[in-house]
């Protein structure tokens, strides 16, 4: 009889237990090509219309319940949607469906080839094609939820790397464009390294995931994938589905031998967009010679590869449960100045009813509609599937912005969808707005205020937080053989240089000595250490110096000490008479005859050979040039009235000089320049370590 209550407790508890997550998965296509002809097609600087459809566009669309929630995702062929449109479809499609307008998510796979649904540049949105296209949207949401079946959902990713590559790089300091504006603000643009005397390295990372989120049937049969990557389009004749339409179809057809004899739905595939505002197939790191020679088939018949091979390793849980969120941020335009705004209404009255023809003529009519404008609303969202999360920006949004959310996700299993809930523009990183160029130039297309991408980051992953129940993680690259080694010596101060974003750098050593970047400099590139893993979230990550430097103050830095720094230059080595400063000690904005000063030769010395010097004293000059966008260790060891510079751990000094001042009473240490900012490094510096000897 005692037993009997405990029993019963324990039996209530049992019963109360909430069942396990019943999921169902629907899916469909539906087209939205265009049903008359001509019509305006956007992607381009001045407007464009076909009258012919190259390969079909569609909407793609996946709508998953697990007995409590239901959501819907979509990707539309599309360059750009905008979100009163979305707005509008989400509440039409809440009302034929069990799922609210919150719970849904629409996108653009970004493809250059499609018709016009919104204002772009030199583009009109094509009023006739919006009414046809609002209630395909709707009917794709609408058909998705009619074919839920029971299944399960798995995840997995592939490495795409030989087939995406940085688009935006930064141009040498001697080499500045100018704006549309007639303004020589351009320091990094999209394909700059046509020429590689222009240009000293790409201005951010890449992203070469190939993602999967696959959905199966109880039995197998494959039912839905989402495959999300990083690759802004390749080009093709409108109207097109891009290769996006072309991987879609293809896998399609080699999962359509899985389905089984009892299942009458075709498996759907769809294609979303990741981050790729800075992002294009191209790897400009290769010669003009050397480039592989794709057309847009063979381009696609390599991804179908990876992604088929990914495929075969996904594992699946048929228990899955479901969480979103979503956030509405009001948010700015960069609006132009009085003196821009006269600038632009002048040309446009000289215009008349005349179209656009120059790249000059469409920002003078942005300016205008910013300045109309003023203000905006943006939509952020968070879904999780199971231990799968999906962050979205409604943005074209760099590879940078996807790993920070990717690295940082308190679910392991990531992906981010650009260009969904919006078409609010190109949101750059706000180190990347100071070296100007195509991404930053004020428009409708990439508008937003500066502080965009930090807030839609931050946000983004508060609401990925917020789906997951847990909090984010901390990102951190394993230490490195070299890094530890750096370690063990006791530095005052170690720097890795892989933070996201300035302003600090953190001090790895523990003593918490941290430095500031200032303006001009870029983040997160591949370091001097990549993983002995092909993993990009275990590779060693660098700083890019483009005119700025990084600083800091240490006052228990002795007159004896040693700085160890990896440095990859970009310059080339006879491009002006001083490649550039890699360190300085001395007062701010001066040489002092107490500085020491460690950088790369030019042409007034030896080109790509290391230098040193004292004060304004005679530059003692090292003998082996450093090859260009190549990693290389360079040691700099002050003892008395000697200063050894070593290159690539060789036992021999690469240079010796004698000095006379002291310079232990100098605490300001300077990296990515010198003290006065003269000739300033073009390139990537990592792991930085600094000891007294």
């Amino acid at each position: 009889m005692i037993y009997r209550p405990v029993l019963l407790i324990l039996l209530a508890g049992w019963l109360v237990q909430p069942a396990a997550a019943e999921l169902q998965v629907g899916a469909t296509i539906v087209d939205v090509t265009p049903p008359t002809f001509p019509v305006l097609v956007n992607g381009g600087m001045l407007s464009r219309t076909a009258d012919s459809v190259n390969t079909p566009v569609s909407a793609r669309a996946i709508v998953v319940d697990d007995g409590q929630k239901r959501l819907a995702m979509v990707v539309v062929d599309s360059c750009m949607l905008p979100r009163p449109l979305l707005d509008d479809a989400k509440q039409l499609a809440a009302k034929r469906t069990k799922i609210s307008a919150d719970h849904m998510m629409i996108s653009a796979t970004h493809t250059h080839t499609a018709p016009s649904c919104m204002n772009a540049l030199g583009t009109d949105v094509d009023t006739a094609y919006v009414s046809f296209f609002r209630e395909k949207l709707v009917e794709a949401i609408v058909q998705a939820e009619k074919n839920l079946q029971p299944a399960k959902v798995g995840f997995a990713v592939g490495d795409a790397e030989p087939y995406t590559a940085l688009r935006r790089w930064v141009r040498r300091s001697d080499r500045v464009d100018n704006d549309p504006f007639g303004n020589p603000t351009v320091r990094a643009n999209m394909h700059s390294a046509k020429n590689w005397d222009n240009v000293t390295g790409p201005s951010g990372p890449e992203d070469p995931e190939l993602s999967l989120i696959a959905f199966q049937a109880l039995d197998g049969s494959p039912l839905a994938v989402l495959a999300n990557y990083s690759m802004h389009y390749f080009s093709d004749t409108p109207i097109s589905a891009d290769y996006f339409g072309l991987f879609c179809n293809a896998i399609q057809d080699r999962l359509a031998d899985e389905v089984n004899d009892s299942q009458a739905v075709s498996p759907v595939v769809i294609m979303s967009h990741g981050c790729s505002g800075d992002i294009w197939r191209r790897d400009y790191t290769i010669p003009e010679d050397q480039q592989p020679q794709y057309t847009i088939q063979s381009y696609t018949d390599a991804l179908v590869d990876i992604a088929m091979d990914t495929y075969q390793t996904v594992k699946y849980d048929a228990d899955a449960d479901l969480e979103m969120a979503e956030q509405r941020l009001p948010m700015k335009y960069r609006v132009p100045t009085k003196q821009r705004l006269e600038w632009a209404e002048k040309i446009m009255a000289d215009l008349g009813d005349n179209p656009l023809k120059t790249t000059e003529q469409v920002y003078a009519r942005e300016q205008i509609a910013l300045h109309q404008m003023q203000e905006t609303e943006v939509v952020v969202q968070a879904i999780r599937i199971g231990e799968i999360g999906i962050a979205t920006t409604p943005n074209e949004t760099y590879a940078l912005t996807g790993l920070k959310l990717k690295f940082q996700s308190p679910l392991a299993k990531t992906i981010v969808i650009e260009l969904a809930n919006g078409g609010d523009g190109y949101i750059p990183p706000p180190e990347q707005h100071i070296l100007g160029g195509y991404n930053t130039w004020a428009a409708r297309s990439a508008g937003l205020e500066v502080t965009a991408e930090p807030r839609i980051a931050a946000t983004g992953l508060s609401l990925l937080e917020t789906v997951a129940g847990k909090p984010r993680q901390t990102y951190a690259a394993p230490f490195s053989d070299h890094e530890q080694a750096l370690l063990k010596e006791k530095p005052l101060a170690f720097w890795r240089l892989d933070e996201f974003a300035g302003p600090t750098a953190v001090d790895a050593s523990g003593a918490q000595r941290s430095a500031t970047y200032e303006d001009g400099v870029v983040f997160f590139l591949e370091g001097a250490d990549p993983a002995a893993e092909p993993n990009i979230r275990a590779q060693g990550r660098a700083a890019h110096f483009a005119g700025g430097r990084m600083r800091t103050s240490l006052d228990n830095l002795s007159g004896d000490y040693s700085v160890q720094v990896s440095v990859w230059n970009g310059m080339p080595n006879e491009g002006r008479e001083t490649t550039g400063w890699i360190f300085s000690r001395d007062h701010d904005d001066a040489l002092s005859e107490q500085g020491e000063h460690l950088g790369i030769g030019g042409t007034a010395s030896k080109p790509g050979c290391l230098i040193f010097q004292q004060g304004n004293g005679d530059v003692v000059v090292g003998s082996t040039p450093l090859e260009r966008w190549t990693w290389n260790r360079v040691r700099m060891v002050r003892k008395g009235d000697q200063v050894n510079v070593y290159l690539n751990g060789a036992e021999a000094p690469e240079l010796t000089a004698t000095v006379s001042a002291n310079s232990g009473t100098i605490p300001h240490v300077f990296f990515g320049g010198r003290s006065d900012n003269e000739a300033n490094f073009e390139g990537r510096l990592d792991s930085i370590s600094i000891r007294n000897e």
